[in-house]
């Protein structure tokens, strides 16, 4: 896979959109070792651990059975982006 360069100003939504791509990869994956393989790249100490706890409580949020509007509204989100139907992407995530 190529490397993939986001650059924004504070405020845009980078945390948002690196950890969105982050479970793509993941979500995409045969593997369920691939977070193993990915290298992300933030600014500060900050950023890394603010990404790392939306990637965790994300992948958390997917496998409930009864998700909020947000949870929901960001899985179908992802969903349109690979291809893939939400009962997938819960079912992945819990792996």
């Amino acid at each position: 896979m190529a490397f993939q360069v986001y650059n924004a100003s504070a405020g845009s939504g980078k945390t948002y959109t690196l950890t969105k791509e982050y479970l793509k990869i993941l979500l995409v994956a045969p593997a369920n070792d691939t977070y193993k393989k990915i290298l992300a790249i933030t600014f500060t100490n900050k950023a890394v651990e603010e990404m790392k706890s939306r990637i965790i409580e994300s992948l958390i949020a997917f496998t409930k059975d009864e998700v909020t509007e947000k949870t929901a509204d960001f899985m179908r989100e992802i969903a349109a982006e690979i291809k893939l139907d939400v009962p997938s992407i819960q079912l992945k995530s819990r792996k």
